[in-house]
């Protein structure tokens, strides 16, 4: 079953077009950083680490594309080289990881995947671990001996 997911998501615009644009147009509406019960791609979750049990949760986060956008120099000359857009030095995937994990201060980003873009935003869903929860202490001990924030540290797969 997982196989035939993955290769439905090799071109969801094709294999998917209606289903996507109507999840595109509910997730808009949403927050930022929204709680899921169920992964959107089941066979990318599982990849990553997801287990369908207590102490993993998801959260989708949606990233505005484009680069970053600094105020303009106020008054006065204007120097040569002031730019206006400049690139974070990050991918939107990375940044996305970090706003979750800002939302999420007792849960352990573990990884993330891409789930939809459209012209304006992307969004991605990070696997959530609780390192206090006490079958992720005994079946993930790594994950609760390590210092806090993965996502920061640039410890989860999408940063490393």
């Amino acid at each position: 079953m997982l196989k035939h997911i993955a290769k439905l998501w090799k071109s969801p615009a094709k294999n998917l077009g209606a289903i996507q644009k109507q999840r595109l147009a509910e997730w808009r509406k949403e927050a930022v950083v929204t709680r899921v019960n169920r992964p959107t791609r089941l066979d990318r979750a599982r990849s990553l680490g997801y287990k369908a049990k207590q102490g993993f949760c998801l959260a989708r986060v949606r990233i505005r594309k484009g680069m970053r956008k600094r105020p303009k120099p106020s008054g006065g000359r204007v120097p040569k080289k002031a730019g206006r857009f400049f690139p974070p030095g990050k991918s939107k995937q990375r940044i996305g990881e970090e706003k979750v994990a800002r939302k999420f201060p007792n849960m352990e980003v573990l990884a993330s995947y891409y789930v939809g873009e459209d012209g304006n935003h992307k969004w991605y869903e990070a696997i959530l671990v609780d390192r206090a929860h006490p079958v992720i202490k005994k079946t993930m001990p790594w994950i609760t001996k390590g210092g806090r924030g993965r996502a920061f540290r640039g410890k989860t797969p999408s940063s490393r």
